[in-house]
């Protein structure tokens, strides 16, 4: 849908090329209200870019024409999915070309993975597609990076997806209950009020992906499972999909225990933050040290996300950014102290 003009009075190294937007696509959709994805496009390329009906005209140095003119085709295919446009995923296509990658942003951020009540869960990054795609392909798979990123969210979405396709029978949801050292017996109350604070987090993720009045039957019926890691021990977990949330609060034994439940016909995530760890002192995170042991097993996927990542309020990426920072000057600077060990 393009057509190039290099221009004579431009400099050498310039070009002009001028994209056609097909017109079974509305201009509004692809420019946004009042222009607003225009002008996210127009201050993320050093080119000149001029729209006249359903001709976009591009000015400037061939790389940045090039991938301007990529990112409309990207845009395009989006709109052609039925899906609306907004301001962040104009700017995920863009951050998606500038990193260079193999895959298209149209066909990462197309994926739908589970849809209720009119709304799509969808991986928003190429780092999340990976990890998507990483649970399909493998039986364990872990999801390693900071708040936000979407790694238990994801996890939750494809445990529905395959018991709605009934790949497995079950789902079970379980985190360390660290902050009670996991001895339930001794909070007041009944084991739902003494577990609710600790779960809470993965009922809610629950009624985002499935319809709330159905909820209290599937964990009547045991399909879905919502309980504290001390509850795994000794038990063997089959036909299950079964995801270990806030996983760098295990210790190394709590870790290998839970991943021997495995069970045939089922599939494990694991997801935590190593870098949120609330164990007592001197206790080692079941997180930190797995992947040194596991790293060379057939079937298991490690999955890294970043605060590139971050899916919640665009200043909570950059909080993680600005954390992660500070703790590698914090480890330069000890590295760097007198005495330190080389």
């Amino acid at each position: 849908m393009t057509d190039s003009n290099p221009q004579g009075d431009q400099p050498a190294n310039a070009t002009r090329h001028t994209v056609v937007v097909p017109n079974s696509i509305n201009m509004v959709s692809l420019l946004g209200p009042g222009d607003e994805f225009l002008g996210i496009i127009e201050g993320a390329f050093d080119a000149e870019i001029h729209v006249r009906g359903n001709r976009i005209t591009m000015r400037g140095e061939p790389g940045e024409v090039a991938l301007a003119e990529r990112l409309l085709d990207e845009l395009v295919t989006i709109i052609r999915t039925g899906q609306g446009l907004t301001n962040e995923t104009v700017e995920r296509v863009h951050t998606m070309l500038r990193a260079e990658t193999t895959e298209r942003p149209a066909d990462v951020l197309s994926l739908n993975i589970l849809s209720n009540r009119g709304r799509s869960i969808r991986p928003k990054t190429l780092n999340q597609k990976r990890y998507v795609d990483s649970i399909d392909k493998h039986t364990i798979t872990f999801g390693i990076g900071p708040a936000g990123t979407g790694k238990t969210y994801l996890a939750m979405a494809k445990a529905v997806q395959a018991l709605q396709a009934k790949n497995v029978n079950r789902i079970i949801l379980t985190r360390p209950a660290v902050e009670a050292g996991e001895r339930l017996g001794f909070l007041p109350g009944t084991l739902s009020e003494k577990i609710d604070p600790y779960l809470r987090p993965l009922y809610d993720a629950l009624h985002d992906m499935i319809d709330p009045e159905t909820i209290p039957k599937l964990l009547a019926a045991g399909t879905i499972e919502v309980a504290p890691l001390a509850y795994m021990r000794g038990r063997s977990l089959n036909d299950s999909f079964i995801i270990l949330d806030e996983a760098q609060n295990t210790s190394p034994e709590q870790m290998k225990m839970f991943l021997t439940r495995l069970g045939f016909g089922s599939k494990i995530v694991v997801t935590g933050d190593v870098t949120q760890t609330d164990l007592p002192s001197g206790v080692k995170s079941g997180l930190r040290v797995i992947e040194g042991i596991l790293d060379n097993v057939d079937d298991i996927a490690f999955n890294r996300l970043t605060a590139h990542d971050v899916v919640r309020h665009k200043l909570v990426g950059k909080i993680v950014a600005a954390y992660d920072e500070f703790d590698a000057r914090a480890e330069l600077l000890q590295a760097n102290r007198p005495g330190a060990r080389s």
